[in-house]
């Protein structure tokens, strides 16, 4: 496949964890208006990112989460298009001496476009869960394109999970997938084994092109006979096998999780798909590394970290891999309620076409670049920099959203995040750090929501996270604060609305308050059956529960026509069904002791099936006589919209945790 590095015209912001922009460029297109015009495909889908290798400028759809990538007319480049598809990577092994995950399987190659119009359908894996206690961590989600001209599905397959050890019996096998999760820490030979997980990307060939597969098995376990020392082998990466780490010291050689493979077909070389790290224990007494000293690093800085333990005490998390690029979690090691293996990092695809010839330099620098309508649109879906050199000398509009709260563990639905929208003029010299909020964790069992991370533009324009639900089980049932709150649990009276600080939406896009557009929660049912309120939303609140259903979330708010790039599948579905949705609020949880059963909230943020007032992610479903809990719905990455709440069931039970919230994302756009 003809990845290219791109020059030292390279330069820009952190995109997706890595460099991406370079000098953004008006080029020899159409779009831009030239005569005598050369033109590229005309495609649509996914985060739109152009860039220039030497004088070629190329068009890259990043797609971090499902869509289409549609192909609507052809272009004067050729008909070939470049793709990398990275599966989800494996959770990490936890309690005992967990291995860590395998990277998601990777594809590389090129496939030709003989007959247009066409559209390919592509679904990206989510990371598998890191292990809670005894358990070995799960397989991450394969990443799929379906060609429908084959019909061919293309599938990068999710990473294995990390292995971890028993007590008093054998270890666990790592689990296979694209790359194998890793063994678990051992003292003897026998009967304490434990074994890698294979890798099992294969080649993926098709009536228009065969993508090459990537993957490595995990590390075997590092063995000590007789030794109080347990060294939990690293997931397998896309470029390299896993590290057993059989030897002590020097503390890089444990348990390293295996080297994700170099791409720059989004402009930069960075390395995806690296294997989670595994953990580490070394009690005071015994001789090398110092006792809780850090477990294996995560390979190519994609996977996650394992952790250390001192002697019996409570270890720590293992680190998630990377989100967008199908990196393994890394390994835990020992027990604490709250502290698990690392998630696996969510799947990617990315496909690139030339698109034309450099004429130009554009104004500015930063993040995923396109032109629409006249203007130039800088997308951060992470943290970066926008930079505007001395000649920059424009009005700048831009919309920042901040990170959803999680739902609550049998409770309310997150809150979304704070919406801020605004134009400014903006003389350069100016470099900006644009901060990208974290949606809310998935909550512990028994324990409230967490609210979302704020996201700012510059030093001047905080946003906000989104409340958190509340839980039924623990702690106050008032659903949690934010820009917008979070949904109140059901139970004990009835929890009440978390509180707001944002401002009402006025009904149409226009410049917000500092603190933000965002609406309060609704509030829980007592019963039985009992219910839990929706989460606020950026553009109206959560709705209250009844004994029938959970409150559905609040609404969200449509990007200003600025940003409705066709080509970009930026934002989500909603009201209107024409996309460009953000920040809804996650619905309420529902619970009844008998029959018939109800339904959980429907979400308030797009995406999800809804009536006229609902949309969004629903909150988990109940069916009667107390079945294993359900699980609550993440809210997608990039969206800023609250995890929706869970049901009620018996403990312990498996899946039971609250949605997680959706991160937030910054556009900024100006005059081309």
């Amino acid at each position: 496949m003809a990845f290219k590095s791109v020059k030292g015209n390279a330069r820009g912001s952190n995109f997706l964890g890595y460099n991406v922009s370079g000098k953004a460029t008006q080029y020899h297109t159409a779009e831009f208006g030239y005569k005598g015009i050369q033109q590229g495909l005309t495609a649509t889908g996914g985060v739109i990112s152009d860039y220039t290798d030497g004088p070629a400028v190329y068009r890259a759809h990043i797609f971090t989460s499902s869509g289409t990538f549609s192909v609507t007319a052809p272009g004067t480049f050729g008909d070939t298009v470049d793709y990398l598809v990275v599966g989800g990577g494996g959770g990490g092994g936890g309690f005992y001496h967990g291995g860590g995950g395998g990277a998601g399987g990777t594809l590389e190659g090129s496939i030709t476009i003989p007959a247009i119009p066409t559209s390919h359908t592509i679904t990206i894996g989510g990371g598998g869960n890191g292990a809670v206690n005894s358990a070995s961590g799960s397989t991450g989600t394969p990443t799929t394109i379906l060609d429908p001209r084959g019909p061919t599905t293309y599938t990068a397959s999710g990473g294995g999970g990390g292995a971890y050890a028993p007590s008093g019996v054998g270890g666990i096998t790592g689990g296979s997938g694209g790359s194998g999760g890793g063994a678990a820490g051992v003292s003897n030979p026998s009967p304490n084994t434990s074994t890698a997980g294979p890798g099992t990307q294969a080649n993926q060939p098709g009536p228009n092109g065969t993508l090459t597969g990537y993957g490595n098995p995990g590390g075997g376990p590092a063995v000590f006979p007789n030794s109080p020392q347990f060294i939990g082998g690293g997931g397998g990466g896309a470029g390299g096998s896993g590290n057993p780490g059989n030897t002590p010291t020097p503390a890089p050689t444990r348990g390293v999780g295996g080297t994700g493979r170099p791409s720059s077909i989004t402009g930069i070389t960075t390395h995806y798909a690296g294997g989670g790290g595994g953990s580490f224990y070394n009690p005071p007494a015994a001789p090398g590394p110092s006792a809780g000293a850090a477990g294996g690093l995560g390979g190519g800085g994609t996977g996650g970290g394992g952790t250390g333990d001192i002697n019996n005490s409570p270890g720590t998390a293992g680190q998630p891999g990377t989100y967008a690029t199908g990196g393994g979690g890394g390994g835990a090691e020992r027990y604490s309620p709250t502290l698990i293996g690392g998630n696996g990092g969510s799947g990617i695809v990315v496909v690139r076409y030339q698109i034309g010839q450099l004429t130009a330099a554009a104004k500015a620098t930063g993040g995923a670049i396109s032109y629409y309508d006249g203007k130039t649109i800088h997308t951060f879906t992470s943290t970066g920099t926008f930079t505007a050199p001395p000649s920059f000398n424009e009005t700048v509009e831009f919309v920042a959203i901040g990170g959803g709260g999680s739902g609550a563990d049998d409770g309310g639905g997150g809150g979304a995040g704070g919406w801020r929208e605004q134009s400014v003029p903006m003389v350069g010299p100016q470099s900006f750090t644009v901060t990208v909020g974290a949606g809310g964790a998935a909550p512990a069992p028994r324990s409230n929501g967490t609210q979302g991370s704020s996201t700012s533009f510059g030093p001047l324009y905080p946003i906000g996270g989104g409340g958190a639900g509340s839980s039924a089980y623990s702690g106050p049932r008032v659903g949690g604060p934010g820009v917008s709150g979070g949904g109140g649990s059901r139970g004990g009276g009835g929890g009440e609305a978390g509180p707001a600080s944002g401002a009402p939406f006025p009904g149409t896009p226009g410049p917000s308050p500092t603190s933000g557009f965002g609406y309060i929660g609704g509030t829980g049912t007592e019963g039985p059956p009992a219910a839990s309120g929706g989460g606020g939303g950026s553009g109206g609140g959560g709705g209250n529960a009844s004994t029938a259903t959970g409150g559905y979330g609040g609404f969200g708010i449509q990007l200003p026509s600025t940003f409705r790039d066709p080509k970009s599948s930026v934002g989500f579905p909603g009201l209107n069904s024409q996309g460009y949705w953000f920040a809804g609020g996650g619905g309420g949880g529902y619970w009844t002791p008998g029959s018939p059963a109800g339904a959980g909230g429907a979400g308030g943020g797009p995406g999800a099936p809804r009536g006229p007032t609902n949309l969004g992610w629903a909150g988990a479903a109940f069916a009667p006589n107390y079945p294993p809990q359900a699980a609550g719905v993440n809210a997608a990455e990039n969206s800023g919209s609250g995890g929706s709440g869970t049901t009620g069931g018996p403990y312990p039970t498996p899946g039971g945790s609250g949605g997680k919230g959706g991160s937030g994302i910054v556009l900024i756009a100006y005059p081309s």
